[in-house]
């Protein structure tokens, strides 16, 4: 399909294409007649208060603990798979694909530090040339006789010197070793060896000669002492720091994002079962409507009002059985588990019941912890380490360059072999040295001076949104403890309203029975049923999630989910491993 062509709807459906008024009668055939008496749908939480509710009976009939005989409006996955959260957990930390990159920044980070200090290996260099020269005759200069009679008549003549046709032979030897400092400077140690052979006019002469040569350079300003030359290491150091929290923090967001969709996966199986009730209860209802209109007690009327619920509950619970398939791809995309395809008709049940217990913090504590140990500040407080260290280089780098060098070699030379020419070299009779020094000073020096004035802005910068990041840690904290007292809050009145609601949905039940009531009025109250159920289901859930957004806030939701980020000998960031409770 290229790009701009429409979808090929009709190419890509499974015949037979229906329409909407060709669909509805099978629609309505698919629809569930049931003549059982259900009861009326029970409260979600027991009725001690506090207390951990048990699982909903769509989740026992999805273990396989209950036999199901309800009627259902599609047909059911063919397995599925209990998973607590703490398995949840594990299986984000082995597969989760956001996690496994990375985990590849530590590595990355570490290389970043063995390149600079490989900056301070030491070199080892050899040199080996040979070179002929096969010269014409040359005048060199021009000599003055001087006699020893003065009356000789050479005396005082001038001669030209010319120099025979010659060859020249010349191999050269070197080797030594160059060793970078930390100071800045460079020892250079060489030891060469060549060989020199002349021939002229049938004469050869030959020449052997050694030498052990010492040579230093140190800057004095610019480039010069211990911190310039290795701030590069400090910095990338600090930066494998930071990568090494940036990973843990990696590892903390992929934990409450696993958590708050195993959550989420518990509220809509929660919703389902509250739906399945709806549509059960209304179909009970409708079936006793059409009993009471055959004997004569009700009018026919109400067999439309009830058919009409039914309706209405039926595509609630559609709904929701669509939900709990986006709900449970969601968090197998999270998990990435080989054995949970996206599309795989293995339903996820989860299987760990919530926490239902009030919980009471220190506010001031648990701000001051998080101040202490919040990942996302120290990386902050690596980062102005790093930036410090920066400055004070680029400050260096905006003086002067003052260039020491100093040299020394012991020569030696021998016309038969290379061996006299090592001992004269050895014996030290001989000395070739020298000292200097070189300056550098630029006339502006603007460059130098925008470069350290730019690192200065920017760890301003970073102060100021340290400074902004603790506020917002602050913030946090107390929104989540907030939130988290406003949950159980909302856990307490949804009981209340569930039970109040079931009372009332009985009652208006049993007087219609009794001809005081319509079934519209019924299925009023039984949707105001569901819906106080619905609301304490999502209010238990996101009590949950509560707990997770307040450890998320505070830092410490490694230890609330017990995971250990252990790190092994030699490995910046070891593999992420449970902690047993």
């Amino acid at each position: 399909m290229q790009n701009g062509e429409g979808l090929p709807v009709e190419q890509l459906s499974k015949p037979p294409q229906l329409s909407v008024e060709q669909a509805l009668p099978k629609f309505r055939e698919r629809r569930p007649q049931t003549g059982r008496t259900l009861p009326p749908a029970k409260p979600a939480l027991s009725k001690v208060e506090g207390a951990v509710p048990s699982p909903s009976a769509t989740l026992r009939r999805a273990k396989g603990e209950e036999p199901d005989s309800s009627p259902r409006p599609k047909a059911q996955p063919e397995a599925g798979k209990q998973l607590s959260i703490a398995e949840a957990r594990a299986l984000a930390l082995e597969n989760n694909l956001d996690l496994k990159i990375a985990l590849v920044d530590p590595k990355i980070a570490a290389a970043a530090v063995s390149q600079e200090q490989a900056k301070f290996d030491d070199l080892i260099f050899a040199r080996a040339k040979y070179s002929s020269k096969h010269l014409p005759p040359d005048i060199t200069e021009i000599d003055k006789f001087v006699a020893a009679d003065p009356n000789s008549p050479l005396a005082g003549q001038e001669a030209l010197r010319i120099d025979s046709e010659q060859k020249k032979e010349f191999l050269e030897f070197d080797t030594g070793v160059s060793i970078p400092l930390r100071t800045g400077g460079k020892i250079t140690l060489i030891a060469p060896l060549d060989e020199k052979s002349v021939r002229k006019k049938g004469l050869q002469a030959e020449q052997y000669g050694a030498a052990l040569r010492f040579s230093i350079s140190q800057p004095l300003l610019r480039d010069g002492g211990i911190d310039t030359n290795v701030a590069g290491i400090r910095i990338a150091r600090y930066e494998q720091q930071a990568v090494d929290v940036r990973t843990r923090l990696q590892t903390i967001r992929v934990l409450a994002t696993v958590e708050r969709s195993y959550w989420g996966l518990y509220i809509v199986w929660g919703e389902l079962d509250v739906r399945r009730q709806q549509y059960e209860n209304a179909a009970d209802n409708l079936a006793m409507v059409k009993k009471r209109v055959a004997e004569g007690l009700t009018a026919a009327v109400e067999i439309n009002r009830a058919e009409i619920g039914v309706a209405e509950r039926l595509e609630a619970l559609i709904i929701a059985e669509t939900t709990l398939k986006i709900r449970q791809r969601q968090l197998k995309l999270l998990l990435n588990d080989p054995g949970l395809d996206l599309d795989s008709p293995t339903v996820l049940i989860p299987e760990t019941t919530p926490t239902l217990v009030e919980f009471k913090f220190d506010r001031k504590q648990l701000v001051q912890h998080a101040l202490e140990g919040r990942l996302d500040l120290l990386e902050l407080e690596l980062k102005l380490a790093a930036d410090l260290t920066k400055i004070d280089y680029l400050s260096n780098q905006t003086l002067p360059m003052f260039m020491l060098d100093y040299s020394y070699a012991s020569p030696g030379r021998d016309p038969s072999s290379y061996g006299g020419a090592l001992d004269q070299t050895i014996s030290g009779n001989y000395a070739d040295w020298s000292v200097g020094m070189r300056m550098e000073i630029p006339l502006t020096n603007e460059l130098r001076k925008a470069q350290l004035d730019r690192a200065v802005q920017d760890r301003m910068q970073r102060l100021t949104t340290q400074q902004l990041r603790e506020l917002s840690v602050r913030r946090e904290i107390y929104d989540a403890l907030d939130q988290l007292e406003q949950n159980w809050q909302r856990i307490l009145a949804a009981r209340q309203n569930v039970l109040l609601a079931g009372l009332n949905y009985d009652a208006e039940l049993k007087q219609f029975r009794e001809g005081l009531r319509t079934m519209t009025e019924v299925l009023e109250t039984l949707t105001r049923l569901g819906e106080a159920q619905l609301r304490e289901v999502r209010a238990i859930g996101d009590y949950q999630v509560s707990m997770i957004d307040l450890a998320f806030a505070t830092g410490t939701l490694l230890g609330h989910s017990r995971v250990d980020l252990g790190t092994a000998v030699g490995e910046r960031v070891a593999k992420p491993t449970l902690m047993r409770p």
